[in-house]
């Protein structure tokens, strides 16, 4: 005899299916929840955190990999603030308490852990003599890329930004930092007055543009992992009205928050080091460009820096006289 299910049958199994995909849907939701990135979070929440929080919140963003072997106690201890203030701290991030803050927290380690992983694999199928012509041709990619997605009328909008500005100041943090120097190098060659922030501390970083104004201008550079130092120097510029250019690797990065003006460079993580070609290669531009619409002021300063070099013997004129040899020294008991 042949089974033909009944229409009621059907409509309880596919409902039963239904119900089952519904339940493996918001488990794994719910579990994205829990795991998603920490310092998303953070940026967004950051503005509405009490001093601790915000020590908490700088230390974590910075240190991850160590404070996911922290008790809240242990934690607290490091940052000087209480353990309840670190428990309160993950349900005001919006997990259920500690422990399910702790996973987001192993999770991101893993995630690291995972790429170089991945990196390991990639290098065991690199032979040694091919390293260099893969490296360069990574970065070609980079570079192809940040031509096909950068605007060139943003670009130009950051010239006449920092143009217009009474005084540029420049960020990078970590592996930044040799980007923001050179940056500020340059500027100086163009510009009087430049202010490299370049500080370990977040209390020194508001300290050098406390006097920060809407005449003023700001160029922050960040990539994966973002600093939150550079971020809350975004923040704090924004509070005082001064115009912002960020340099970054996507639309999405947390440093376009408080920005106008983005300028995006490809700097995908391919080894255990971040690709800083594409970056330098839209600074190079920045600089030419800048360059451009200065000349006679920067020729003026080229002159007098010649000068200066010609004055105290740099460069060419680098030479120590030799002492004549007709000069007899006289040692003690010849005199």
């Amino acid at each position: 005899m042949n089974f033909r299910p009944s229409a009621r049958f059907l409509a309880l199994g596919l409902f039963f299916i239904y119900n089952l995909h519904t339940i493996c849907v918001r488990g794994k939701e719910a579990k994205m929840a829990t795991t998603q990135d920490l310092t998303s979070r953070i940026n967004e929440m950051y503005g509405k955190m009490s001093k601790g929080q915000k020590l908490l919140a700088n230390y974590i963003t910075d240190n991850y990999d160590k404070a996911v072997f922290l008790t809240a106690a242990k934690m607290g201890e490091i940052v000087g603030i209480s353990e309840s203030t670190v428990v309160r701290f993950a349900t005001f991030l919006g997990y259920e308490g500690y422990p399910q803050f702790q996973t987001a927290l192993e999770d991101m380690v893993r995630v690291k852990l995972n790429r170089i992983e991945t990196n390991n694999v990639t290098n065991g199928n690199i032979a040694q003599d091919g390293v260099l012509m893969s490296v360069l041709s990574s970065d070609i990619a980079k570079l192809k890329s940040t031509m096909e997605s950068i605007e060139e009328n943003v670009f130009n909008i950051a010239v006449d930004t920092i143009l217009n500005a009474k005084r540029i100041y420049v960020v990078g943090i970590r592996s930044c930092a040799p980007l923001a120097s050179f940056l500020g190098f340059y500027l100086n060659m163009i510009f009087n007055d430049v202010v490299i922030l370049t500080t370990n501390s977040a209390s020194e970083l508001f300290e050098q543009m406390i006097n920060i104004s809407e005449d003023d201008c700001i160029i922050g550079i960040s990539f994966p992992r973002y600093s939150m130092r550079t971020l809350k120097a975004l923040e704090f510029a924004n509070s005082r009205q001064a115009n912002i250019v960020t340099i970054t690797d996507s639309i999405h990065s947390p440093m376009n928050l408080y920005s106008s003006c983005n300028l995006v460079a490809a700097s995908e993580m391919t080894n255990i080091v971040d690709s800083l070609v594409a970056p330098l290669s839209v600074i190079n531009a920045l600089v030419i460009a800048l360059a451009r619409k200065r000349q006679y002021e920067v020729a003026q300063k080229l002159e007098t820096l010649e000068s200066i070099w010609n004055d105290y013997q740099f460069y060419e004129n680098d030479e120590i006289d030799l002492i004549d040899d007709s000069i007899k020294m006289q040692y003690p008991g010849e005199i």
